[in-house]
């Protein structure tokens, strides 16, 4: 995953269009960053990071609450997707 979309602040529903924009810029320019190369395996991750990433953030300590999602949230379950095993 590029620097660019690491650093990129999802903050409402128009910078997360701009964020989904990058993820697939970054998917078709870097794919071999990308764990997850087909939409099964993806989508499959997906679900499972959904579910873990209270835990990301705790172990980050960062204030989240992944119950009380936001754009933000969003961003972060589809980056860490990417990579998810």
């Amino acid at each position: 995953m590029n620097d660019t979309l690491n650093d990129f602040k999802v903050t409402d529903r128009q910078t997360f269009i701009k964020f989904l924009d990058l993820l697939r810029k970054d998917f078709l320019d870097n794919p071999k960053s990308w764990e997850n190369k087909t939409l099964p395996d993806f989508l499959e991750a997906l679900s499972a990071y959904t579910k873990d990433i209270q835990g990301y953030y705790d172990n980050t300590n960062q204030n989240i609450n992944a119950d009380r999602p936001d754009w933000s949230t969003f961003s972060d379950i589809f980056k860490g997707a990417t990579i998810y095993e």
